[in-house]
């Protein structure tokens, strides 16, 4: 099958500069002008009558240029032979996870918007490509929109403009959403990618930084106040550290319920309820956690810290309290103190700790209903609800999801389901290289991924080779070299990455 970039079509469209220089069959003086003056015209987007003066063309005739070449043959996804260095060299890593998950099926799946010039799948990988290389905002696409690796690596002649793919998000409801990450579960259970034994919950508000009535204002850890935003939902796998599921559709007073809407989702995919959820305070309230216990759901979440409770602490004697060590090597308080009491906030006992000595300025104050675990395993699997809160740091840093703001929850919706696959595909990713088991996205983006690669096309295959650089060692270590994979969107041509 062949399929259509329809960035051909628009007047302004970008285009590949090796279908600039197939189009013409002229003496090679006359190609070059005519060259570039459609680079100039379609690539960096020169005005119209400016690119014809320049380039000695009278205003009409440069029009019946662009038309003819606008409605040549070049549309079809090309891949004839031909040789070129690309900057985004190791966004090619990624090929042989998206082929074995099957990238094509998550967007048929889901029903995501496509047409044949556009099928869904290379929108949609297109649209994970700006995560998978920390591109900021969708603007900042145009610096690459010339480099012929990150078209490839989509399927395309060309990398879609910014209108197009601010646009697209625009089209994709939640409830798309919902089965694009209901596939992407089914897509990782065999990659015990989401395990589902423990799972960190948190709330994430999106700065929007403009004035639109529509859009409600959230707390801000970061800014310490709050602000207009979007509030979004994330759930974390703690085994694997890895993003599973995602919510950006939550209005004011939707936020206790949420906890359950993500229970649901969970029963869908996996036929029960996940097994051990951890919180902070913020996520619900206690009338809902009586409902967590009723559902046979364990759960661990902090108590805020009322003037009651602090003077309750402050007043219980040295000998009440008891030491733990945590059996954790990178933690720098590892014995904290805790006393332990049965407590009720709504209608239901739990077991409540008073917790002092952890890194915090004032105690923290657990809840669980966990009634058969040690004050040592609980505090230990407190402790890693840190976990989420470096994934959300990388989250800002790396995937740049405060950039992606915007007034409709909509599209911000969809920039989080981006985010879930792009994480997941940065953890298999790290799986294969040597020593980089639990590190960031973004460490694994410097070292491994961040490499310009020299790309060959021919009749059967599409080789790369990697520049020499420090870390190159690790990736040609990873498995991945020689080991060729036939890939859909290519034509079935397969890519093989070589030394």
């Amino acid at each position: 099958m062949r399929y259509v970039s329809p960035y051909i079509v628009s007047i302004s469209a970008p285009l590949s500069l090796t279908d600039c220089q197939r189009f013409f069959e002229q003496p090679a003086t006359a190609r070059q002008r005519q060259y570039e003056a459609l680079r100039a015209y379609f690539l960096e987007e020169v005005p119209s009558a400016e690119a014809a003066r320049s380039f000695g063309y009278a205003p009409g005739a440069f029009r019946v240029l662009c038309h003819a070449f606008r409605h040549g043959h070049v549309r079809d996804f090309v891949l004839s032979p031909r040789e070129f260095t690309t900057r985004v060299g190791g966004l090619l890593l990624f090929v042989h996870d998206l082929v074995r998950l099957d990238s094509d099926t998550l967007a048929l799946g889901a029903k995501l918007p496509g047409s044949a010039m556009i099928p869904a799948g290379h929108a949609l990988r297109a649209a994970l490509a700006l995560k998978l290389w920390s591109i900021e905002r969708k603007s900042h696409v145009m610096a690459l929109a010339a480099d012929e690796g990150l078209a490839l690596f989509c399927g395309l002649n060309a990398m879609p403009k910014k209108s197009f793919l601010s646009e697209y998000s625009s089209r994709i409801t939640p409830q798309k959403v919902s089965r694009l990450l209901g596939l992407w579960h089914d897509q990782v259970t065999g990659e015990t990618l989401v395990k589902g034994e423990s799972l960190n919950l948190d709330f994430h508000s999106v700065p929007y930084f403009g004035d639109h009535p529509l859009v409600e204002s959230h707390y801000l850890s970061m800014r310490s106040r709050r602000q207009p935003s979007i509030l979004t939902f994330l759930a974390q796998d703690a085994d694997s550290q890895v993003f599973c599921y995602s919510n950006a559709d939550i209005r004011k007073g939707e936020e206790a319920e949420e906890v359950f809407r993500f229970i649901a989702f969970w029963k869908r995919q996996h036929g029960s309820s996940p097994r051990h959820l951890v919180f902070d305070s913020k996520l619900t309230t206690y009338d809902r956690l009586d409902r967590l216990d009723a559902g046979g759901i364990t759960f661990i979440t902090l108590r805020r810290r009322t003037p009651s409770l602090l003077a309750e602490i402050d007043g219980l004697p040295p000998s009440a309290w008891r030491t733990v060590k945590l059996e954790s090597s990178s933690r720098k308080y590892r014995t904290p103190r805790y006393f332990e009491q049965p407590a009720r906030p709504y209608k239901r006992d739990f077991r409540q700790f008073f917790i002092t000595d952890l890194g915090h300025d004032e105690p923290t104050i657990l809840l669980t209903n966990d009634a058969s675990s040690t004050a040592k395993a609980i505090i230990t699997r407190y402790a890693k609800r840190m976990l989420i809160e470096n994934a959300l740091s990388d989250a800002v840093r790396f995937f740049h999801i405060n950039a992606l703001s915007s007034s409709v929850g909509f599209k911000i919706d969809f920039d989080m389901a981006l985010l879930v696959i792009a994480s997941g595909l940065y953890r298999l990713m790290a799986r294969r290289m040597r020593g980089y088991d639990d590190a960031q996205a973004r460490q694994i983006f410097r070292d491994l991924i961040d490499m310009p690669a020299d790309v060959a096309i021919n009749e059967s295959e599409i080789t790369v080779r990697f520049h020499r650089r420090a870390h190159l060692p690790i990736v040609l270590a990873s498995g991945l070299i020689d080991k060729p994979v036939a890939v859909p969107w290519w034509n079935r041509r397969a890519l093989r990455l070589i030394q």
